[in-house]
This record gives structure tokens, C-alpha cells and sequence, in this order.
């Protein structure tokens, strides 16, 4: 299972936030941190307000923080939402041009493989990821005052 660069700035963006706490952050603060693009953080910063993860405050002294607790975002549900797509394997996609799929019993085990991976990460939260014993050191490596 290969999680995309959308999905991983997600996590990155709620990971940074978490750590924050209730202070505003900035897309410009949170690429730098991480060294990443601030046009990719947009869209992914856009789309997880759209689905409720975050709250955006316009205006000069303005930025965006946590809109639920970190124990109330679940790590499965967010991978399902912004993973486009969990084929992974041809068989699973509406496009799909193997001629063995009707005899071959890896599609069975690549789904029962997909659904242990998401079973997994369905057990844990942004809590779990931020683990209070280790944010002063996750604090520090992302440079936060």
C-alpha cells in the first residue's frame, strides 16, 4: 500500500496543528517546518476544512488550527478520505484488463490485506500520533516557538 504525498501532507498539516495547540498556524509556517511546497499545502489545507478537520481564520492575523481534539481524528477514516484511490492492484479498479482476474486468488488477498491495513489504522487518532511524553521533541523538530 503506497499512501500519496496528498494523504502524508494531511497527516503533516494535523501533526503540526496538534502540536500547536490552540494557536493560529500558517501554511507559510507549517512548509517551512517540514520543507515541503506551500501550493501543495493549499489544497490539502482547503480540503481538510472543507471536511471539518481544521478551522481557517482569514485576515492579517489570521491562520488555521485544530477543529476537533486530536483524540477525535481518526487516523483509517482520514486515509480513506483523502486517499483517492485503494486499488492496489489493478483487479480492485473499474479498469481493469487482467484476463486472469476470474481464476486468480490474489485479488481476495490483496482486499484482505487492504482491509487488515485500514482495521489497523483505524485503532489509532491524532492523539496516539502526537503522544503528549514526545511533543516537546516533536515541537522542537518542527520549530515551533
Amino acid at each position: 500500500m503506497h499512501i500519496t504525498r496528498y494523504t502524508d501532507y494531511s497527516l503533516r498539516v494535523l501533526i503540526y496543528l496538534a502540536a500547536e495547540g490552540d494557536r493560529l498556524a500558517t501554511i507559510q509556517e507549517i512548509a517551512d517546518s517540514y520543507d515541503i511546497s506551500k501550493n501543495h499545502l493549499m489544497k490539502v489545507v482547503h480540503q481538510l476544512n472543507k471536511k471539518g478537520y481544521i478551522e481557517t481564520i482569514r485576515g492579517k492575523k489570521g491562520g488555521m488550527r485544530l477543529n476537533m481534539k486530536p483524540a477525535d481524528i481518526n487516523i483509517g477514516i482520514l486515509i480513506r478520505e483523502t486517499e483517492q484511490d485503494l486499488s492496489i492492484v489493478e483487479c480492485f479498479s473499474g479498469k481493469n484488463g487482467c484476463r486472469i482476474t476470474p481464476v486468480c486468488g490474489l485479488k481476495s488477498m490483496f482486499g484482505e490485506a487492504l482491509k487488515a491495513f485500514l482495521d489497523v489504522l483505524d485503532q489509532y487518532t491524532l492523539a496516539d500520533v502526537i503522544q503528549s511524553q514526545h511533543r516537546p521533541q516533536l515541537m522542537r523538530l518542527l520549530q515551533i516557538a
